[in-house]
């Protein structure tokens, strides 16, 4: 007999109909089926999963005594064990708790309902102002660009602060780095480029620092006209370091689609210290051995994913120029995370306790500062003219404990003459109130002023010599 006659209502073929169909439905499922895990250990902050698959960046929820949920994010992995790091406060996990991963990775709100507004690393505001409306999603790491897509760095840009702009000029699209130990002004210094920077958009991270400091920073030094175009990540110290690093990456990406949409952005991150210690945190929980003062490898591979997202677009697009503060703890320039920055950025503020506790702010070490794109984007007669600046600047600085004492006889070299002469002048110019805002063309004028006094000729210091007395060089002299 024939399978037909075997089968005279054709179910064999409808059943197997139905299997191809389902076989074929299952095979075009784009998301695969999640199985949950359970908790098997927890040292620190660190969670151990078992009998659950995600990917590195993926979020798993662990339930708790109460039902709930804590997100976390994988971070590392151990043949069949996962490692969980919580984004919050782990209170109420208990042994064999279910882990459920998720298919989904961190987004980041972006688009200009941002501005004003203060958020958190995970994109939730805090500033009690509602729930951000109509805003746009984009990826927590961002995209690696082509370099030679990218616009070379031609134009500066007016930071509102006279020693930068017009000693150590940045470029639209520059790196550059704010090295500082604590208490010597760098919070005041990132206000007055917020306030005072020609950028179309600022965003400031402040990632890791002191709670009490969002809010001053948001009332006291930025204040209501500074924040009006401004973005605030905030992400204090008391956070989880999982969130530490993705406030740094929250910031960055909402100032790339500000750069996509061909706005100027002002990129203001405190501080790149912290977040490299967040990674030191992650790395040494799940296992990685530490290399340089305690900073496994990883850090030193964060760091250039981090910075390289900033600069400029590609050809008549917008731009992201930055300002990554760095915490040289004991003022050590020599740091392991300051000497990674320095050769990665484009240049580098240094900061001075000394003049700090003189009461000269912003407190900026002009001799260890430095603007790598300087000579690129400035005129000749602007960089002879910082060059002179320097130079005399330097002079004085060399020789200052000889004229303090009094040990150096006024006439004796004409170029210590000339830094006494002028030092007042350039300690003037240098100084700049935190309310007192500088426009670049201003700042070129001041310098020239400056430069352009005039200073004792050999003629007037001879027949000046026989006055002054051996060692004292006088003020009223100068000036005759």
């Amino acid at each position: 007999m024939t399978e037909q006659s075997n089968d005279p209502f054709g179910f064999s073929a409808k059943w197997a109909q139905s299997l191809k169909e389902g076989r074929n439905s299952i095979e075009k499922t784009p998301v695969a089926l999640k199985v949950d895990g359970r908790l098997t250990r927890m040292v620190g902050m660190t969670l151990e999963a078992v009998g659950c698959q995600a990917a590195i960046g993926g979020r798993c929820l662990v339930e708790t005594i109460e039902n709930k949920f804590i997100e976390t994010e994988v971070v590392g992995f151990s043949g069949d064990k996962l490692y969980l790091m919580p984004t919050e406060g782990l209170h109420g996990i208990l042994p064999n708790a279910r882990v459920i991963p998720t298919s989904s990775c961190h987004q980041v709100p972006v688009g200009t309902e941002l501005l004003g507004r203060v958020i958190d690393g995970s994109g939730k505001p805090l500033d009690g102002k509602g729930p951000l409306q109509n805003s746009r999603s984009a990826p927590l790491t961002g995209k690696i660009m082509n370099p030679l897509s990218r616009e070379p760095i031609s134009t500066h840009m007016d930071v509102g602060v006279r020693a930068i702009n017009a000693m150590l000029t940045v470029g639209r699209g520059q790196r550059m780095g704010l090295f500082a130990g604590s208490g010597v002004g760098k919070s005041v210094l990132l206000g007055m480029m917020t306030k005072f920077s020609t950028a179309d958009v600022i965003v400031v991270g402040l990632i890791g620092e002191r709670g009490r400091e969002v809010k001053e920073f948001i009332e006291n030094i930025l204040g209501p006209e500074g924040m009006a175009r401004s973005i605030i990540v905030a992400v204090p110290a008391d956070q989880s370091p999982v969130m530490r690093l993705h406030g740094a990456q929250v910031a960055t990406s909402i100032a790339e689609d500000f750069r996509d949409q061909g706005k100027h952005v002002l990129l203001l991150m405190d501080s790149l210290t912290r977040f490299a210690q967040a990674q030191r945190e992650i790395a040494l929980a799940i296992g990685e051995p530490p290399a340089t003062k305690g900073y496994p490898p990883s850090v030193f591979a964060k760091l250039p994913s981090l910075v390289e997202r900033a600069g400029n677009g590609e050809a008549g697009g917008g731009s992201i120029t930055a300002f990554y503060t760095v915490l040289t703890e004991g003022d050590d320039q020599q740091d392991p995370i300051a000497d990674a920055a320095r050769a990665i950025l484009d240049g580098h503020v240094v900061l001075s306790r000394d003049l700090a506790e003189s009461g000269h702010y912003p407190a900026i070490d002009i001799e260890a500062s430095i603007s790598r794109v300087m000579t690129e984007i400035s005129g000749e007669e602007h960089l002879e003219l910082a060059r002179r600046f320097k130079q005399v600047y330097s002079t004085y600085q060399q020789n200052r404990d000889l004229i303090n004492v009094g040990a150096y006889t006024y006439g004796t070299e004409r170029s210590i003459d000339e830094a006494i002469e002028l030092q007042p002048s350039l300690m003037a110019f240098l100084h700049q109130g935190m309310n007192e805002a500088m426009e670049f063309d201003s700042c070129l004028h001041d310098l020239e002023a400056v430069m352009s006094q005039p200073v004792p000729t050999q003629q007037i210091m001879n027949a000046t010599q026989s006055t002054l007395k051996p060692g004292v060089a006088s003020a009223n002299t100068y000036k005759q």
